[in-house]
């Protein structure tokens, strides 16, 4: 990636952030920090690494994504919609009752969603599940899922990365958003998660970490994948919550808290997107 690209990619994220945090505003949307950590490694994924075609979403040989942390279903949507997947304005709507838009991903009816997710723990056998059709099918297609490192404290998680690993689903990615926080405190004082790049190295996958802010990195690795090693890979982000702004990162008060007007223009000002 060239330095011109790295930065036209960062402007789109702070575009991106910027969106978020209005239509938490608007919406009365919670879980603005959870949105705000996993932003570059969306933007890495849907601009640089996945197969996959607006015009043609259900495409047969598409790379699947699944948003296995659906808390984070605000950052999803507006991405999908820049990404063109349907128009911009069809967000006019979120969290109108009636509306496609709600706090997690729906089964049906938004284009580029691939399941409902958002009960945590879901989204990793799906997409062991997706991943297995895949290769029954001889498709040569990558599977993502996108988790949060509070969702590992689910033993679903677990079981499918056992059942992934017996099957050497290669193609299989799980990506941790890992933003230290959950709903309640800091993962490791809730959980024991650590060491947790080594946990997954147990149950056989390749397990990398990586600075889930550094979009250069992040498709630099996600390039080199499946890594032939024949296993499924686990790639733990270190991310911070809140990311992008101030008074946001890395308070965990921003989970469930929605912005004031006057917290939205001071987070657009930070973000670069106004001009005083």
């Amino acid at each position: 990636m060239s330095p011109a690209e790295s930065d036209e990619l960062k402007k789109v994220a702070a575009e991106l952030r910027g969106r978020i945090i209005v239509t938490s505003c608007k919406a009365k949307v919670p879980h603005l920090g959870s949105c705000l950590s996993c932003v570059d490694i969306l933007v890495t994924l849907y601009w640089r690494t996945l197969n996959i075609d607006p015009q043609n979403p259900k495409a047969e040989d598409r790379d699947r994504f699944l948003l296995s942390k659906g808390h984070a279903a605000p950052a999803l949507f507006q991405l999908l919609a820049m990404r063109g997947f349907f128009p911009l304005s069809d967000l006019d709507h979120y969290g109108v009752d009636g509306s496609l838009f709600a706090e997690h991903p729906p089964a049906h009816g938004v284009p580029g969603v691939e399941a409902a997710t958002g009960s945590l723990g879901h989204g990793l056998p799906i997409g062991t599940g997706m991943a297995l059709a895949s290769r029954i099918k001889n498709n040569a297609n990558k599977t993502v899922v996108l988790m949060s490192d509070g969702e590992c404290n689910e033993g679903s998680v677990w079981e499918a990365a056992m059942f992934a690993a017996s099957q050497k689903l290669e193609r299989l990615v799980a990506i941790i958003d890992f933003n230290k926080w959950q709903a309640t405190g800091r993962s490791q004082e809730v959980m024991a998660i650590d060491p947790f790049k080594e946990k997954w190295q147990a149950f056989g996958w390749s397990s990398y970490e990586v600075d889930g802010h550094d979009i250069v990195a992040l498709e630099d690795l996600l390039s080199k994948l499946p890594d032939g090693s024949g296993k499924p890979v686990a790639i733990i982000a270190h991310t911070i919550k809140g990311k992008g702004v101030s008074f946001m990162e890395d308070n965990n008060n921003w989970h469930y808290r929605t912005p004031k007007p006057e917290e939205v223009v001071a987070a657009r000002k930070e973000l670069g997107l106004t001009k005083s």
